[in-house]
């Protein structure tokens, strides 16, 4: 991305919501069949049999879903660990996002907002008239939750990595609750670790994406998770047939495939340390728990490492488009012969 095209980003949005002229966050993601895709976070590897029960699901495609998906959220409950009934399922994790503001917070009110995070949460509250108050996403659970109607936590963190302390978190949700403010944690990348859900614990709601885990982020399966009065108030606002059948039958599916999330998270973890270690020779690379790295371009300029990894074949993530963020590139983990390319094509 071109330095012009990332001023422009950040002027379009009152210069400190990073969205674009039609008030859309930019994203990873490329649609260039000849660039392998580093740019967006998605694993590169699906559950065997996905193909099929999408497929199977087709002929039910015809006729409402079953609006109580049962099967969905018992699923999705046994892995996170909370009740089904406490699982509200949403066309992917940002629709849960938007579902949990939308429920919570009143024009005028503030929201706690981490940064730099996932820029979709400034976005969802001033759709709702919120104000939101930006806080270093490391001294989040040291803030003071009293005067927001609302705190929101990404963990792990897009785009630094990292999970915050799991006992730390726990007392961060006990003073909001403490507080009557609501905690929205953003678990997309959560999948990729063995650190707990805060999903059904009180005051609390989780939001939750499939797609990041399984590699279908087209597929749209997502979910909030809450309880009590924040339960109701999801519930209720959820649109009617707010998940496809194929969504559905595809999302039980992949969670009920532990070998494979073990395998996933085992490989993240390994390529995760192999490609940290290189890039270090090099970049400044932030410690993850996610399956992607963020690092500081300090010996050329981030659009020439684009421009480089692009004749090469492969799209990195522009980062600068993170507040705070001005000379950061952030690359996902894939499978170890991706990887290689990837670490060649950056001369490490």
């Amino acid at each position: 991305m071109d330095p012009d095209t990332v001023e422009q980003l950040r002027a379009a949005g009152e210069s400190d919501s990073h969205v674009d002229a039609d008030g859309r966050v930019p994203h990873g993601s490329s649609d260039d069949p000849n660039l392998l895709d580093f740019s967006a976070n998605t694993n590169p590897e699906v559950p065997s049999g996905a193909a099929r029960v999408f497929s199977a699901a087709f002929a039910a495609s015809r006729s409402y879903p079953a609006d109580d998906y049962v099967q969905f959220r018992t699923a999705a409950a046994e892995f996170v660990g909370c009740d089904p009934l406490q699982v509200i399922p949403t066309a992917g994790g940002l629709e849960a996002i938007r579902l949990a503001i939308q429920t919570t917070v009143r024009r005028g009110e503030s929201v706690l907002v981490p940064t730099p995070s996932f820029g979709e949460y400034v976005r969802e509250v001033r759709l709702q008239g919120g104000e939101p108050a930006l806080v270093g996403h490391d001294e989040m659970l040291d803030s003071d939750p009293a005067p927001h109607a609302m705190a929101i936590v990404c963990n792990p963190n897009n785009p630094t990595g990292d999970c915050y302390d799991a006992e730390a978190l726990r007392a961060f949700a006990d003073r909001c609750r403490a507080a009557d403010t609501t905690l929205l944690v953003d678990e997309a990348f959560l999948g990729f670790t063995d650190d707990p859900s805060l999903a059904g614990r009180t005051g609390v709601v989780v939001a939750r994406s499939l797609t990041k885990l399984f590699g279908l982020p087209g597929v749209r399966m997502g979910y909030a998770v809450a309880s009590e009065a924040a339960r109701d108030r999801l519930a209720t606002a959820r649109r009617a047939w707010s998940m496809s059948e194929p969504a559905a039958a595809v999302g039980e599916h992949c969670y009920r495939d532990e070998a494979f999330v073990e395998r996933t998270r085992e490989r993240v973890g390994d390529e995760r340390e192999r490609m940290y270690e290189r890039l270090s020779s090099r970049f400044g690379v932030y410690p993850s728990d996610a399956p992607f790295l963020l690092f500081e371009v300090t010996d050329t300029t981030v659009d020439d490492l684009l421009l480089t990894a692009r004749e090469r074949g492969i799209a990195l993530r522009d980062a600068r488009t993170f507040r705070g963020l001005d000379s950061h590139v952030r690359v996902a983990v894939r499978t170890p012969e991706q990887n290689d390319r990837l670490l060649e094509a950056l001369g490490v």
